[in-house]
């Protein structure tokens, strides 16, 4: 089965516009992200999955020039775009890796690719208990989630909606049919509990400059935790927005139920 990396990503963003252009130590966010990806092995492909508008124009020539795969799809729908994008790669598994998760781990890369590709498991993704989906768990800041394609083609099908730009994981972890596994990692948080592992906010990179530059591009979710544990005033520069976040989320989650299916 061949399984590949989709990175959608979009330059757009109302809360930190070109976010995934912006740069730390000189080199912008998503090279750093796409340097940490490279480690996997079970990985045949990345593809950096874009929007066909003209704001991401400047995004895939970027990437171009840089030999890095794009797909360019759908703005609002990101599980179409993900399946034009697996027709074209072939793709058997996806790994979604969202370029907001700066911080995801090879390591749950290669569990889910290797659990998948050996079970009859259909969506796999992180989570703080094995029994369902929180979207509010720290670990999707380092476990991204798996979806085999067949699944998706059944989504796309069922769906009432166009645009599956928030909340798109609910589809799977929502309907019985679908097989999911959820992984807890064994990791002793402490203050980590209470932070939050992504790119969405000017607070969230001035957060991304102190840790890259602290740390080595190759960090694993233990060395960021033990990071952040041994320097708690990093807190403050979170606090301010996890409770925005959760507002933002939460209204635009309601708004997507409405055409879940």
């Amino acid at each position: 089965m061949q399984i590949d990396i989709f990175i959608p990503a979009r330059l757009d963003s109302q809360r930190l516009p070109l976010k995934h252009l912006k740069e730390i130590n000189n080199t912008p966010i998503l090279i750093h992200l796409i340097n940490r990806l490279k480690k996997c092995e079970s990985i045949k492909n990345i593809v950096v999955c874009t929007t066909d508008t003209k704001s991401d124009d400047n995004l895939a020539q970027y990437l171009n020039k840089k030999k890095i795969q794009v797909f360019r799809g759908s703005k609002l729908d990101i599980l179409k775009r993900f399946l034009d994008a697996a027709d074209e790669f072939n793709t058997d598994i996806i790994i979604d890796v969202e370029a907001d998760k700066i911080y995801t781990d090879p390591f749950y890369i290669e569990k889910i690719a290797q659990e998948m590709k050996n079970s009859d498991i259909d969506f796999m993704t992180g989570s703080n208990t094995s029994d369902n989906f929180n979207p509010e768990s720290i670990f999707h800041g380092f476990i991204p989630a798996g979806i085999k394609v067949n699944i998706l083609k059944k989504i796309c099908k069922l769906k009432k909606t166009n645009n599956t730009e928030t909340g798109y994981k609910e589809f799977f972890t929502s309907n019985n049919f679908i097989n999911t596994k959820f992984i807890v990692p064994e990791i002793n948080l402490g203050i980590a509990e209470h932070f939050r592992f992504s790119l969405d906010y000017p607070e969230d990179l001035e957060l991304a400059k102190i840790i890259f530059s602290n740390l080595d591009e190759n960090f694993d979710t233990k060395q960021l935790i033990h990071f952040i544990e041994k320097n708690p005033n990093l807190q403050k520069i979170i606090d301010p927005i996890i409770k925005k976040w959760k507002q933002n989320y939460d209204k635009n989650l309601t708004d997507f139920k409405l055409n879940l299916k």
